[in-house]
């Protein structure tokens, strides 16, 4: 199957060790079973037992810890391999996005540790992580939220003029309540002799008594915690960044997180999509089983191709992230669409999959009761999607200077699951420049679909979005006007997500052996040119939809509005080829079914 099924996994890319854990993560999850999990869910049980898991079978480290810090503490099998963090990400997401939490945040919490020069910060903390610690990232604040401009904890020389002590409140901090450690974030006193008003990362000790833990701001088995320092002493050796190289680290290390968010999305739509075809079809009302009404068979149709897509740009996406360099940096664009797009499309999928559902979408002792609260999460965290949407706005002239033939020399990217340290993802260097980052043509990718009818259509509505762009652009008032920029933004950003799609299902459907697994932990040998097309007629209806949108913004032109009503096509349906997607989606029955 195309999707996660849990009764056939062995993610067999994987080293026999890493596919023992992964393994042993699914056996910890399918023994606790669906009541059992549902009932703490309720209650805000903390996973006490999970972290024991993570502990003995040094879950965290042995996908957190890059290999420089392994060479540190006599790891010698220890490397930061994105593609098992994906297989980390997809799974938590599948069973509990509240343990993936506890995940998240640990990486977070990494980040500014890994990036540091901080020798003995760096032992430290790979040590504490190797004995099944967690860790959390002290940015946010109440007043500011995630605003690294503004910070109210400050560090003020100690009496001896030798160190700091550190004084002020963190709100919406992850396992705050039991992280071994925070990399908090800061400023120095404005009247420090060395430091001053310089931003800081330093390491707080979560057990210390200055350090008092106010409350859990959510009622969730997560803990989201809001804490205070009171005086808390901080010493060199707990510096991590001062100055410039703090900011660069802060946004680095939402580079390196952000994704997870996306494969957390994809697991939480693929357990909900098993769920909810397993109930729908066998249901009967008014004498016909539910799937039999065209309705249903459409919205389920339209939630499998978008779940595929999820999959395949995200899969892709980290091909390029593991690909990264000074000199390749296209990562950065596809970072924020993997969070912001990937994210709200599994609100989508869950949406249609709950109108099929309906009532038992709300039934308390179902998967899908939580799935409906936990999505909605995920397109809010590390940068809300408007965040994320004007970030990629940035890379639009770039990528069509590549479209019309400019394109940047880069060596072709394939399938990256190799079993590598992903070492440029901790030494990124300054957070700026991204609009002089180079990308490479869009339009082959197309071209290998390009007999598809949804392919050739959104080919179309792409050469109009050019000419649109080309003949009527924003204009200067326009381009401070961010709700106008933003529904331009899903335009663009729509066009490099197929993009993205189709590359990686070419890469899926071509003769390499190491092709046929773009995905993260679902083999993709079973992708067929009929997924592809499917999935591009979504893609069509959802240009048109932008489109109608961009028509009917205040601050259009009469321009832009007919040159918006240029990009509206109707997707292609044949109604065999969508009986016979209807009939591979209604194959999930049964196949797959939680331990209860």
């Amino acid at each position: 199957m195309l999707l996660l099924n849990p009764a056939t996994y062995d993610p067999t890319f994987l080293a026999e060790d890493d596919r023992a854990a992964m393994r042993d993560l699914v056996a910890f999850f399918e023994g606790k079973g669906l009541a059992e999990m549902k009932a703490e869910y309720h209650a805000g049980t903390w996973y006490k037992d999970f972290l024991d898991l993570v502990a003995t079978r040094r879950l965290f480290a042995r996908v957190a810890t890059p290999a420089g810090v392994g060479a540190l503490i006599g790891d010698d099998d220890a490397r930061w391999d994105t593609a098992r963090l994906n297989e980390l990400n997809e799974l938590l997401g599948f069973y509990s996005l509240d343990h993936w939490y506890a995940w998240q945040v640990t990486v977070l919490g990494l980040g500014p540790v890994w990036t540091s020069a901080n020798e003995g910060a760096k032992r430290l903390v790979g040590e504490l992580l190797r004995e099944g610690g967690i860790f959390g990232f002290g940015l946010s604040e109440r007043t500011h939220g995630a605003d690294i401009y503004s910070t109210d904890m400050i560090l003020t020389r100690s009496a001896d003029g030798a160190s700091w002590v550190a004084n002020g409140g963190k709100y919406y901090i992850g396992n705050g309540n039991e992280a071994a450690r925070l990399s908090v974030f800061g400023r120095f006193a404005d009247d420090d002799p060395e430091h001053p008003g310089e931003y800081v990362f330093f390491l707080a000790d979560t057990k210390h008594p200055s350090y008092e833990l106010v409350k859990n701001t959510v009622q969730s088995q997560m803990f989201v915690s809001e804490f205070v320092l009171h005086d808390y002493p901080v010493t060199e050796a707990d510096l991590l960044h001062v100055g410039k190289p703090a900011w660069d680290a802060a946004l680095a290390t939402v580079n390196v997180g952000k994704v997870n968010l996306g494969w957390a999305s994809i697991g939480i739509c693929e357990h909900a999509f098993f769920e909810s075809v397993s109930h729908a079809n066998n249901r009967v009302l008014y004498g016909r089983t539910v799937t039999s009404f065209p309705h249903v068979r459409r919205m389920l149709a339209d939630a499998y191709a978008r779940l595929l897509a999820m999959k395949l740009f995200a899969a892709r996406s980290a091909d390029y992230l593991r690909a990264a360099s000074a000199e390749d940096r296209r990562f950065l664009l596809y970072n924020p669409i993997t969070k912001m797009k990937v994210t709200s499309e599994g609100e989508r999928v869950i949406n249609l999959l709950w109108e099929v559902i309906a009532a038992r979408g709300f039934e308390k002792d179902t998967y899908f009761e939580s799935a409906v609260r936990d999505i909605r999460a995920l397109p809010k965290l590390e940068g809300t999607v408007h965040v994320n949407l004007a970030l990629v706005l940035k890379f639009l002239p770039k990528y069509l200077m590549a479209a019309a033939g400019g394109a940047g020399s880069y060596e072709p990217v394939g399938v990256r699951r190799e079993a590598v340290d992903d070492t440029f993802l901790f030494a990124q260097g300054p957070a700026s420049g991204l609009g002089r980052i180079e990308f490479h043509d869009p339009r082959p990718a197309f071209a290998r679909f390009a007999h598809l009818p949804n392919v050739a259509l959104f080919v179309e509505q792409m050469t109009a979005l050019g000419m649109l762009l080309a003949s009527a652009p924003p204009s200067k008032e326009q381009a401070e006007d961010l709700d106008f920029l933003l529904t331009l933004g899903q335009l663009f950003t729509q066009v490099v997500y197929a993009q993205l799609v189709a590359e990686a299902a070419g890469l899926a459907l071509s003769e390499d052996p190491e092709g046929a697994r773009p995905g993260s932990v679902s083999d993709a040998s079973e992708l067929t040119e009929a997924h592809v097309d499917r999935m591009f007629a979504v893609f069509v209806q959802d240009v048109a939809e932008f489109a109608v949108a961009l028509h009917g913004q205040p601050a259009a032109t009469d321009a832009q509005q007919q040159g918006a009503l240029t990009l509206i096509r109707r997707p292609s349906l044949p109604a065999d080829a969508e009986a016979a997607f209807v009939t591979e989606v209604l194959s999930y029955d049964g196949a797959w079914t939680m331990t209860p």
